[in-house]
């Protein structure tokens, strides 16, 4: 078991004195704390704090790290507060405390949205300091190393929840080494069995592997010497859940996995990095296309290294990283890495892992201003924290990595909100290409925008990256609202315009009294619940109209205007498809707004006339929208048939969505034709042309 003493003297290899005794001042305050406490295996609470604080002295974190991980637990499971851990050790240690805190306070309907909410806490706190993070997960490891204590559920859930955020966060900031513990002690409480047979698979083939493995490593350390490079050469081994997760993912056997075998060269500098690499293509033959050069465009979580496949000998190919030591401390540490690390606190001036986790976090805070709740900010996250990268090319040549399976509207948002919001199409590689076409590395991207544009709700079936799904999502809401607040004020205006007022001379008392009964803040949200068809706007007219008025509402209501730019909140019914010219009635219809019938829509004929449940409706003058109708034609089957119809119905201008042709009967077909018009004068002609054909007998509208 760990004691400060030893922990003190691992210190002294990078901490000053004074800041020793700052450590264990913060141990022996925890250790008060937490008396009479004991952890689920029976041992002292204290042991555990101190062992976080080992983790992290692993890594050479700075002391108010180390003090913070020793105080990690004493706002959620004592009596102590905020202040007085801030009064105690300053508010640098008690901020890095109170974001590593879990939300005990709160009730959550499910175990998903109290992780969802636990995270977001996490977010918020990791925008004001990073090092919450760095915490968080050392307590987290030291919980996974312990696991054994707990009920089978309950290390079941934990350990899922590991794999699902702790582990592929450790990933996003670079820590290879915390990955990796994380993702194999999940496996192994996730999965114990499967766990327990891989292991003892790797094993047996270990000792198979020993002489080929040492043979191959020599080969290469001669080949270095003669070529005067310097480099360690190593063997790599694969952890549990690496093999498990390739042989599920690639439909592989354990034999096949292992049989590549990995070896990792570990040099001064950039330059002998790529010098290593043409002397062991030299010295075997590389997998053609199995070539990646991380130093030059670098992951997003700042890993660097050459990776190279080669042909060893007929059956065996061998997978060689070669990095810098620097680039080699990086990969295991990440942003905990002390030569980045120690710029914390200036992001102008910080390099490598600590800059792109700080781009990642600020990337998160952004999408959690933007989502509607926790859940929703879990489900964009998830998506960001399992990257498999491309990189692609703006067109001065800067270089973005997105997840494998982007779009351009991904590319859009990641260049900046406002241009993802205002695209309209794209190039790639010179070309126009559409907006859903998934994107490979090397390729060019230009995004082209124009003022009037706007997110298309049909994004969302195709973009793949949190921060595009969260600004479209974000972008959707707000216009839904704002069209739902005008709406609901026309509607509301149409009713009390029979009492002789207007939404602008409701009276303020009465107003208040309905807002507050409704549980609303504003007449805006009020505005916005009728316009979305939540309550009716003739009853609240009835308890919002003069205390004078005796005037009853008249079933002969003054129709309201339907423009066609309403956008979300008025929709046109697929039963009987409403267009221009049409007599119309509008239906509320709770959460969807107004829904447009035809007034001889059979749906509607058993409401038409309650004026609680249909508005009367009028087409506006000018209409600035094009509506879909649906044709029946019976004609003569003969080959080429659909053909002249849809160059008949081209000819008018109008564009065609579906044709499909039914059963015959004899010489006879039906076609059912889906098209786009402008309005009953549009229609007519294009119904007027399809009659003209011979092989025509009838058109009906349906």
């Amino acid at each position: 078991m760990p004691t400060i003493d030893f922990l003190s003297d691992r210190l002294t290899d990078y901490l000053d004195l004074q800041q020793i005794k700052d450590v264990r001042r913060a141990y022996f305050y925890a250790e008060q704390a937490h008396d009479g406490q004991r952890r689920k295996s029976g041992e002292p609470y204290v042991t555990h704090p101190l062992a976080v604080s080992s983790i992290l002295a692993t890594m050479h974190m700075d002391h108010q790290s180390l003090m913070a991980a020793m105080l990690h637990d004493v706002i959620e499971d004592t009596d102590i507060s905020y202040d007085g851990i801030e009064n105690q050790f300053g508010t640098s240690v008690a901020d890095i405390v109170d974001g590593v805190s879990k939300l005990t306070h709160l009730e959550f309907e499910t175990k998903a949205e109290a992780q969802a909410e636990n995270f977001q806490k996490m977010v918020l706190a990791m925008a004001e300091d990073i090092r919450v993070i760095l915490v968080k997960l050392a307590d987290r490891l030291h919980n996974m190393r312990t696991l054994g204590a707990m009920p089978p559920d309950k290390r079941r859930r934990i350990a899922r929840e590991t794999m699902d955020i702790y582990a592929p966060v450790a990933a996003r900031l670079g820590m290879r080494d915390m990955q990796v513990e994380l993702e194999d002690l999940a496996f192994q409480s996730f999965y114990p069995m499967r766990a327990k047979y891989i292991r003892r698979a790797v094993v047996q083939a270990r000792g198979q592997r020993k002489d080929m493995i040492s043979s191959i490593e020599d080969a290469i350390r001669n080949r270095l010497d003669q070529e005067k490079l310097p480099g360690i050469v190593s063997g790599r081994e694969k952890h549990l859940y690496s093999i498990y997760s390739k042989m599920k993912a690639q439909r592989k056997s354990f034999a096949e996995i292992m049989d590549v075998f990995a070896f990792r060269i570990v040099t001064d500098t950039v330059d002998e990095c790529y010098r290593i690499l043409g002397a062991i293509h030299n010295l075997y033959k590389p997998v053609h296309g199995r070539f990646k050069d991380y130093i030059a465009i670098p992951k997003a979580n700042g890993y660097q290294s050459l990776h190279t496949e080669l042909f060893v000998a007929r059956d065996i190919t061998i997978e060689v990283q070669i990095r810098s030591r620097e680039m080699d401390a990086v990969a295991s540490l990440g942003i905990a890495e002390h030569s980045h690390y120690k710029v914390y606190g200036d992001s102008d001036s910080a390099v490598g892992s600590y800059n792109r986790a700080r781009k990642w976090v600020l990337g998160l805070l952004e999408m959690q201003k933007r989502a509607g709740d926790s859940m929703e900010f879990i489900e964009h996250v998830k998506k960001d924290l399992f990257p498999d990268e491309v990189y692609v090319f703006t067109p001065k040549g800067q270089i973005l990595e997105l997840p494998r399976g982007a779009t351009p509207v991904d590319f859009a948002y990641a260049v900046h909100t406002d241009v993802g919001n205002s695209c309209v199409s794209c190039r790639i590689n010179r070309r126009l290409a559409p907006l859903s076409e998934p994107l490979e590395s090397g390729e060019t991207i230009e995004i082209i925008t124009t003022r009037s544009a706007q997110p298309n709700m049909a994004w969302l079936n195709f973009v793949v990256t949190g921060k595009a799904r969260s600004s479209i999502r974000h972008f959707l809401k707000n216009q839904q609202r704002h069209e739902s607040v005008e709406l609901g004020r026309r509607l509301l205006n149409q009713f009390l315009g029979h009492y002789g007022i207007s939404v602008d001379e409701i009276d303020a008392g009465k107003l208040q009294t309905l807002l507050e009964g409704a549980d609303f803040t504003s007449l805006e949200d009020l505005l916005e619940d009728i316009g979305m068809g939540n309550r009716m706007a003739y009853v609240v007219a009835r308890k919002l109209k003069p205390d004078e008025s005796d005037v009853e509402l008249l079933k002969g209501q003054k129709p309201i205007a339907v423009q066609g730019t309403e956008g979300l909140v008025i929709q046109y019914a697929k039963c009987c498809h409403p267009i221009s010219g049409d007599q119309i009635v509008g239906h509320i219809s709770s959460g969807r707004g107004l829904v447009v019938h035809r007034t001889e829509c059979r749906n509607i004929r058993y409401m038409r006339d309650d004026p609680e449940k249909c508005i009367y409706l009028e087409w506006s003058d000018v209409m600035d929208d094009e509506f879909t109708v649906v044709l029946k034609l019976e004609v003569a089957s003969y080959r080429g048939i659909i053909a002249s119809l849809a160059t008949t119905v081209s000819g008018t201008g109008t564009n065609i969505l579906k044709i499909d042709m039914g059963e015959e009967e004899g010489q006879l077909a039906t076609v059912d034709m889906e098209i786009d018009v402008a309005d009953r004068v549009h229609l007519a002609r294009v119904i007027k042309k399809l009659r003209a054909l011979r092989a025509v007998s009838r058109v009906t509208r349906l």
